[in-house]
């Protein structure tokens, strides 16, 4: 039978993900709005940003902070642009994102000591393998195949390389061993719930000593470049941004920052987003026709939860047929109101991908699953 009980916020996107609960357009009427981002004031809101990340997710002193140009795509490039070449690099990839910076590494910037350890999705690379003489560059959470590091214990803590973390579907959602990692990069559409196009830097003091010992042999454009004359530009990590940004998006992460904050911080939304997982680990052991893509039950996301299908009906569809499906499968709970933007990501194998990032009520997911089993029996009996 169709369920009876829905979500009361069917937003389960991946990015732009769910604004917080409570969130209301009327909590941005403070937003520094037609003033400039340089005057004292603006800038005063770009570095309350900058301070209550840090104070929030505990990153150590010393560490370097800010806000920089399009996003996490846009902080993952600035940190491959300027720190890569002078020793060779290992790549992980485990997803289309990872794959993105293993092809900037060799195809862009066209370095010629590249290691690239890839897995198929669902799995992790051997992370005995890699090799921290060199510098090593990896997303935390495979945001497009819910496979996840376990920990940071892989990461030598007296490394010679680099180690450089795309970590946007990981930061509030997961413990970041920050003193295991020398860059990392997230933007505030994602475990937040704000808004796109900003991207946030973070540099350990061994980042630093490259950025203002090594010059690049690659022309950099404005957007990359953090030193001037061979020194850090310590203005970028004051709230000095590279290009303008929306104060109206600024005003909108300190929302979801104080929301954060009243919760218990990092710790108190760690734990909203693995309430989250649970909902959808008991809901999967007792479901035949699914299974979590990623096998590892250690590596498997709290935040992009990836689901394939496994139902035997299922699997006996080509290739086509069961993208088709897939699809139909999610448009069927669009038209319902019940869930949105569930669908896998495109590289990725057919199935559905949940957002349980802690802005997402574990009420919500819970209200979900009845409707996930009912819009495959629906499929699946050709009622569509």
């Amino acid at each position: 039978m169709k369920p009876s009980i829905r979500p009361q916020r069917p937003e389960f996107s991946s990015g732009p993900c769910a604004k917080r609960p409570g969130w209301s357009l009327s909590n941005l009427e403070k937003a520094f709005l037609g003033r400039s981002h340089r005057s004292k004031e603006g800038k005063a809101r770009l570095r309350e940003v900058i301070d209550r990340s840090r104070d929030s997710l505990g990153i150590p002193e010393g560490y370097r902070l800010a806000i920089v140009p399009s996003s996490d795509t846009g902080a993952v490039e600035m940190a491959l642009w300027s720190l890569l070449g002078p020793r060779g690099v290992d790549v992980l990839v485990w997803e289309s994102f990872g794959k993105g910076w293993a092809t900037d590494v060799q195809k862009q910037l066209r370095l010629e000591d590249v290691r690239i350890l890839e897995a198929p999705y669902g799995r992790l690379p051997d992370l005995t393998e890699v090799d921290f003489t060199r510098d090593v560059v990896f997303t935390w959470n495979g945001t497009t195949s819910g496979v996840r590091v376990p920990n940071g214990d892989w990461i030598p803590a007296n490394r010679d390389g680099l180690s450089i973390c795309d970590a946007t579907s990981a930061v509030f959602a997961m413990e970041l061993p920050w003193d295991r990692l020398d860059v990392v990069t997230w933007s505030w559409q994602k475990v937040l719930g704000g808004e796109a196009a900003h991207g946030m830097l973070c540099l350990s003091p061994r980042a630093v000593e490259r950025l203002t010992t090594y010059t690049p042999p690659w022309p950099l454009p404005k957007l990359f470049r953090m030193t001037k004359s061979g020194k850090l530009d310590e203005d970028l990590f004051e709230g000095s941004t590279i290009n303008t940004p929306s104060l109206l998006c600024v005003e909108d992460c300190l929302d979801a920052l104080a929301w954060v904050e009243d919760l218990g911080g990092a710790t108190a939304v760690r734990e909203r987003s693995e309430a989250n997982l649970a909902v959808i680990a008991d809901w999967v052991s007792r479901t035949d026709w699914v299974s979590f893509l990623a096998e590892n039950p250690m590596e498997r996301s709290c935040t992009s939860i990836c689901l394939t299908i496994v139902d035997p009906w299922f699997r006996a569809l080509d290739a086509d047929a069961q993208t088709a499906a897939a699809k139909k499968l999610v448009k069927r709970l669009e038209d319902e109101g019940v869930g949105f933007d569930l669908g896998s990501y495109r590289d990725a194998p057919p199935g559905l991908r949940v957002w349980g990032g802690a802005t997402v009520s574990t009420s919500d997911l819970e209200a979900l699953c009845p409707w996930l089993d009912w819009a495959y029996a629906e499929l699946r009996a050709g009622s569509m």
